[in-house]
């Protein structure tokens, strides 16, 4: 049947629904990834937004239970040229459509995305709703101007709600859970680190008590600056144990440090983002997926060097403190999807909790 995307601006966009007839409002946003969407619906940065993919098939090798970042699809709603109906892979188990009914998902095919996308290029990203009613723009501008997206704490949606352990042989790892994609936990365990997943406002004291020797910060959904409780309790552990966070984890430890973030107009998200390593000089292709990033003139330049450097629009995308163990970086070196030429920076951080115990 047919179904519609409603954009706060008054913009209307038609199509034909599948998955779920599930009227959902979220914030709308573009990933330019070529490949990959089932890593990319289960991303847990995406709670709370509908996704548009610019790559105009989505679906074609179907959806299968090994390559998923979660438990369950986070997006609202999904967006695309053309749904594939017939996928085929080895690895398959469903396609997209059944995919979607199965978690009460409501996607929209048929629409001119290269028109939406310029679109949002231009405006900023902004909240929108897909519905298959049309009888009341203004009621759906309404309801849309009810959801406050910029402050809403999206992350007690995805993180645990109680600690759980990954075992293994090496130093023991605490990590804040503000979404985090199990690519990340895969490549810790790679390590043979021992891994306390704990939720996203554990108290400082409560992970002391625990042990660890390093303290890994996940990445996650949504406004940095609603999880301020997070930003407190990482005030009170940044002097003593190694660090390392990915995305949000990023934010908040320069929240942490005195630094300030900002909403970018549409984001970064893709699989094809160019970065500047600035200590090697190298540049990287890298995952990413934020709406959000550090303010560099907030950041302190006698604590804290900027390492890394989006070389698409200047951005920082990462920073590194000149006297304790800690680091972060704003993209995913744990890719899935994208490139995977990253994780070098896991490796620093394994190196950083073996040799330095503490961080004074």
């Amino acid at each position: 049947m047919k179904g519609y995307l409603i954009l706060e601006d008054g913009m209307v966009l038609e199509g034909e629904t599948f998955g779920d007839l599930q009227q959902e409002v979220g914030e709308v946003v573009f990933n330019t990834s070529m490949a990959g969407y089932q890593e990319i619906f289960t991303d847990n940065s995406y709670n709370g937004q509908i996704l548009v993919m610019t790559y105009p098939m989505i679906g074609n090798y179907g959806i299968n239970s090994e390559d998923i970042e979660s438990a369950k699809p986070s997006i609202k709603g999904l967006i695309v040229r053309e749904l594939c109906k017939t996928p085929s892979n080895w690895k398959s188990e469903m396609g997209l459509d059944e995919y979607f009914k199965k978690h009460h998902i409501m996607g929209l095919e048929g629409v001119d995305t290269r028109k939406l996308v310029k679109h949002l290029r231009e405006q900023g990203t902004m909240k929108g709703m897909i519905t298959t009613s049309m009888t009341s723009k203004e009621e759906a501008l309404e309801k849309m101007n009810q959801e406050d997206i910029q402050n809403k704490n999206y992350t007690e949606e995805v993180s645990t709600s109680k600690p759980y352990v990954i075992e293994g042989q090496g130093p023991h790892i605490a990590l804040l859970d503000f979404g985090v994609k199990q690519n990340i936990l895969r490549t810790l365990k790679g390590y043979d680190c021992h891994i306390t997943v704990l939720p996203y406002n554990t108290k400082a004291e409560e992970i002391m008590k625990l042990g660890v020797e390093g303290i890994f910060l996940s990445n996650g959904p949504g406004n940095p600056e609603t999880l301020m409780v997070a930003v407190e309790n990482i005030k009170k552990l940044m002097h003593h144990k190694p660090m390392f966070g990915i995305c949000m984890g990023h934010q908040l430890l320069s929240l942490a440090f005195g630094a300030e973030t900002y909403k970018l107009k549409y984001g970064h998200r893709g699989g094809n983002h160019p970065v500047k390593d600035l200590l090697t000089n190298k540049v990287y292709i890298t995952s990413q997926n934020h709406g959000y990033v550090v303010d560099e003139n907030t950041v302190n330049p006698k604590e804290i060097i900027v390492t890394h450097r989006n070389l698409n629009d200047g951005t920082i995308e990462g920073i590194r403190h000149k006297y304790l163990p800690i680091f972060s970086v704003q993209y995913h070196p744990e890719a899935s999807p994208g490139p995977m030429e990253s994780k070098y920076l896991f490796q620093q951080f394994v190196y950083n909790v073996q040799r330095k115990q503490q961080a004074v």
